[in-house]
């Protein structure tokens, strides 16, 4: 079946940049994309998502740092981080669907921890 791996996380100073990528078994082109997030003790949220024609939504916490995107002949999702707060540590899950906010399958998940 589908699978999805995310790969890039790490540790990184405030301020600074990360790039997510997250490759998938099967063909993406038409499905909706996303980047969830979760940090200890808070709940889940969808940072940013992406649909099969490229239209994206983000987090209003994320807005104009995040950018997702989208690479279909490499069956590869990405999600740039720029300008990095110590709010934004969490374990970043990448997920597919449908439709944006119909996810079907999710991956491992990758940390993320923002120093300050």
């Amino acid at each position: 079946q589908v699978q999805l791996v995310e790969s890039g996380g790490g540790l990184v100073q405030a301020g600074g940049s990360l790039r997510l990528s997250c490759a998938a078994s099967i063909s993406i082109s038409y499905t909706a994309m996303g980047w969830y997030r979760q940090a200890p003790g808070k709940q889940r949220e969808l940072a940013a998502a992406i649909s099969s024609v490229g239209i994206t939504d983000y987090a209003d916490s994320v807005k104009g740092r995040f950018t997702i995107s989208r690479d279909n002949a490499k069956n590869t999702v990405y999600l740039q981080m720029n300008s990095l707060k110590p709010e934004d540590t969490a374990v970043y899950y990448c997920t597919a669907g449908h439709f944006i906010s119909s996810w079907y399958t999710w991956g491992q998940g990758t940390q993320v921890t923002v120093s300050s």
